[in-house]
């Protein structure tokens, strides 16, 4: 038997595809990127490039440029919690465009537009198609990137 727990709204749940429109746009919190992140990433990633490891180096990017990977992976963390948190089945296509230095110190931050909604044949989910400005603390424009996402209905368990 059910109990109240289960009717209450589900706290950070992201947002299903009904719930947007073409045109819709967003905003997402900002976020500082720090020395611990590059560090952690390159190891991850195995990206031991002096330009990323050597504080003393200092290339045409200027000092302690991160990758772009890195960047793009920030700003999807900021999107998933915002946006399709429990609501995203999967990243169908991505194209991005890095277009400014980020480096670490840099707050970034993004700007979205849904700009298609393909409803699915079946399942109740439908293709959900973005365009996202990546921006620093200056407001100058760091990344741009088209996205592709699957995301569930409401009706979709």
């Amino acid at each position: 038997m059910p109990d109240a727990r289960d009717k209450a709204p589900l706290l950070g749940l992201g947002l299903v595809w009904q719930q947007l429109a073409v045109g819709q746009r967003f905003r997402s919190f900002g976020r500082t990127v720090t020395e611990h992140d590059l560090m952690g990433f390159v190891a991850l990633t195995g990206m031991q490039e002096p330009l990323f490891v050597d504080a003393t180096h200092t290339g045409a990017l200027g000092p302690r440029p991160v990758p772009g990977a890195l960047t793009h992976a920030l700003i999807e963390g900021l999107l998933l919690r915002g946006m399709v948190h429990g609501t995203g089945l999967a990243l169908l296509e991505t194209h991005i465009r890095p277009l400014a230095p980020v480096s670490v110190g840099d707050t970034i931050h993004a700007e979205v537009e849904v700009t298609a909604i393909r409803p699915t044949s079946t399942g109740g989910r439908a293709v959900v198609a973005c365009a996202v400005r990546v921006r620093n603390q200056r407001e100058e424009a760091v990344m741009d990137y088209d996205v592709t996402r699957l995301l569930r209905g409401e009706s979709t368990p």
